[in-house]
């Protein structure tokens, strides 16, 4: 049993790394665990020497929220004959904490994780059976969760539960499994049911019993799902993340060959009922990596459709509590489909927003299954924590939706969107001669790896880019970066320019070229190392006195942003390499940020 959670906690390991833990029942029917600080290889280890046998079992990695990581904090937590991990945050565990202290039962953790356990504990030995406990446990809970629970003396039961966090179960031949994604059942099987909002499971090896949030029994389909095991595999590179930038020419398109035919003279998206041309405004909410992908959407939108946009950072969206227009889209972009803050914006913009719509990467996520019409981006598992093939596939995917939308609009005639929908059919190539500048980028990066500030300049669509660059090279070098517009530099960072701070300038040869060259000799004047980015006309036309020049292959503008990310993801990474960091799991980092 416990060499198949490891496997399955290795594929979730993106998830968290600072701790993990084992808990079984074993051959005498005793809950048994085993923990260790740090990544998941110093559990295998732990295993190599000191077993543990069952065949029941629950598994964990950590992101620490409450609690420093170490083995006392790690999960699984124990109390009273019970063992449960934990995903997500209690908000009242202070509160129950000090309640089941006056009745004598203490904590010996810093986590609000342990509370579970002890409540639960607190009800057994009550007298309440395994299922009644977690019941009233749930009851009292306050916050986020999936939760799975495991029980003393009982080797054929294990009861799982879900608010705010994702849980899936798997469904084999006499066994079961839960996950937290289904990454980590596709060895096992492609059966899965996916438990919703406030749904709790009793689960046997003979099957799954679910109830709703109001304990009533509830039917929820097992569905089979494409998940190629080979997919979550390095595939002979050294880091998930090279793997996950080389395969951008191929899941790009596969964007396209989902929403584009092959003839570039149609759109094939459902869109459920959304019609752009009587829609006056959007609302894009994200976070992160999504929400710059959301910004290059509103320079698309606003020049091609003629449609204004409105952006937010989902964690500050919901808390302004902004009003609507009474035609207003609301768009929610997640790559898990899960993320927090942005679930918590979608949920406030329901009944506000015109019509809501979702671009996940997980199609059966709590966003996708929540919004009105959800668009799948067709990335594939992205299993590095800085995200790069799900970032680009967001890009193609709202390039697609653009179109749509100034046809709609009547802002392009038919001629119009064949020609933007074949160029778009052209970006898969121009992504592969990109990446033909990997070498040039790692022997830039291994001197840029040296500095301890970096700047990154764009104009225009280009400018959250350059947020994006800075974000890639600061979640995975440690090296500290910022972005910014190309025109804001003489209202403040040009005091940050010297000969030790590299300057990224991406300029492709479009609308604004020339200011953004001007710029860029505002840098060299002061001395600045530019690292110039650019295809061949621009390089010419920038002149002389450049540190280093990447050239990219020539693209209608609208293409730039989504083909000027590879080599920004390219630097961040061989920097990173450079350094001798983390790169698929970076400090302090989570993949799928679901708490706020």
């Amino acid at each position: 049993m416990a060499p198949i959670i490891v496997e399955g906690l290795r594929r979730l390991e993106y998830r968290g790394y600072d701790s993990a833990g084992i808990a079984t029942v074993n051959e005498a029917g005793q809950l048994d665990r085993r923990r260790a600080v740090g990544k998941l290889v110093n559990l295998s280890d732990l295993l190599v020497h000191d077993p543990l046998p069952g065949r029941a079992g629950i598994g964990h990695t950590r992101w620490a929220t409450h609690g420093v990581p170490n083995e006392v904090n790690a999960h699984p937590h124990r109390s009273g004959g019970v063992a449960v991990v934990h995903n997500g945050i209690i908000e009242n565990f202070h509160e129950l904490r000090a309640e089941l202290a006056a009745k004598g039962i203490p904590h010996e953790s810093e986590t609000d994780t342990e509370t579970v356990a002890m409540l639960v504990g607190a009800y057994m030995k009550e007298g309440k059976s395994p299922q009644e406990a977690v019941r009233a446990t749930l009851a009292r809970l306050e916050g986020a969760f999936a939760l799975l629970f495991l029980f003393d003396g009982e080797d054929d039961l294990m009861i799982a539960a879900r608010k705010g966090s994702p849980l899936a179960i798997g469904h084999g031949e006499g066994e079961m499994y839960v996950g937290s994604d289904a990454i980590a059942l596709a060895p096992m099987t492609n059966m899965i049911t996916y438990l919703e909002e406030g749904d709790w499971a009793v689960i046997t090896r003979a099957g799954a019993t679910i109830y709703d949030a109001e304990g009533k029994l509830a039917n929820r389909e097992a569905r089979r799902i494409r998940m190629d095991a080979a997919r979550i595999e390095k595939g002979g590179h050294r880091h998930f993340m090279m793997k996950e930038i080389a395969e951008q020419p191929t899941v790009v398109g596969q964007v396209l060959d989902a929403y584009v035919s092959p003839d570039a003279h149609g759109i094939m998206m459902d869109l459920e009922g959304i019609d752009f041309a009587g829609i006056d405004r959007l609302s894009i909410v994200a976070c992160g990596t999504a929400y710059y992908a959301g910004l290059v959407a509103k320079y698309w939108f606003e020049h091609y459709a003629r449609l204004p946009v409105d952006i937010d950072v989902a964690s500050e969206f919901r808390y302004r509590e902004p009003p609507f227009a009474p035609r207003t889209l609301g768009i929610f972009v997640s790559q898990s489909g899960e993320t927090a803050d942005t679930l918590a914006a979608l949920r406030f913009s329901e009944g506000k927003a015109a019509r809501t719509l979702a671009l996940v990467n997980v199609p059966e996520s709590s966003i996708a299954r929540e919004a009105d019409v959800a668009l799948p981006i067709h990335a594939g598992p992205e299993i590095a924590v800085a995200s790069t093939k799900a970032f680009t596939c967001q890009l193609t995917t709202f390039a697609v939706l653009v179109v749509k939308a100034a046809h709609a609009r009547g802002e392009i005639d038919d001629a119009g969107m064949v020609e933007m929908l074949t160029d778009l059919r052209h970006l898969p190539g121009l992504m592969s001669h990109a990446l033909a500048s990997d070498e040039l980028i790692r022997a830039a990066a291994e001197e840029v790896a040296e500095a301890r500030d970096v700047l990154f300049l764009g104009r225009g669509q280009m400018f959250p880019l350059a947020l994006e660059g800075a974000l890639k090279l600061k979640e995975i070098s440690y090296l500290h970066a910022e972005g910014y517009p190309s025109g804001e530099l003489k209202h403040g960072p040009i005091a940050l320019v010297d000969k030790a701070t590299p300057t990224v300038v991406l300029a492709p040869h479009d609308g604004l070229f020339d200011k953004t060259v001007s710029n860029m000799q505002e840098v060299m004047a002061r001395g600045g190392r530019v690292l110039l980015v650019a295809d061949a006309r621009a390089k010419d036309q920038a002149g002389s006195g450049v540190w280093k020049h990447i050239t990219m292959p020539d693209a209608p503008e609208f293409l730039q942003p989504i083909l000027y990310a590879v080599p920004a993801q390219l630097l961040a990474y061989h920097a990173a390499v450079a350094k001798g960091t983390d790169v698929d799991q970076p400090r302090n980092l989570a993949k799928s940020v679901t708490v706020e």
